[in-house]
């Protein structure tokens, strides 16, 4: 089961990949990057991506139906696409508050989104954290 570092590379693996990080969405902080940040600064960056998550995860309108025991589902991953780039936000399910998101910054002419989503949900399924 790979920890932060070796599921960082193995996103940086993905075609069109330009950066990669694993961001605490509470606070904004990355517990992880790799690679390159839009705009130059990856605590910035994930401030900002932090923003966008948490909006997605605390609004009800963004899960999925009620299953049979009322829960709501949380949000699995967010896109939101430009002209030339795509950011991936793919939360992770984890033993205490679940409170962490793996962002992938992809080259929008190389990447292959339906690919980076599978596999970034592979990752987020067999990470270690602690």
């Amino acid at each position: 089961m790979p920890g932060i570092d070796e599921c960082l590379l193995e996103a940086m693996r993905l075609p069109g990949a330009r950066g990669a990080a694993l961001v605490d969405w509470v606070s904004g902080l990355a517990l992880g990057t790799v690679g390159e940040s839009p705009g130059g600064d990856p605590e910035t960056t994930a401030a900002e991506a932090a923003e966008l998550a948490r909006l997605a995860a605390e609004h009800g309108a963004f899960a999925s139906a009620e299953g049979p025991d009322g829960e709501r589902p949380p949000v699995e991953d967010v896109i939101v696409s430009n002209r030339d780039s795509y950011h991936l936000l793919r939360f992770v399910d984890t033993s205490f508050d679940s409170s962490v998101f793996l962002h992938l910054w992809l080259n929008r002419t190389e990447g292959n989104l339906a690919l980076a989503r599978i596999r970034l949900g592979e990752m987020a399924e067999r990470l270690v954290l602690g």
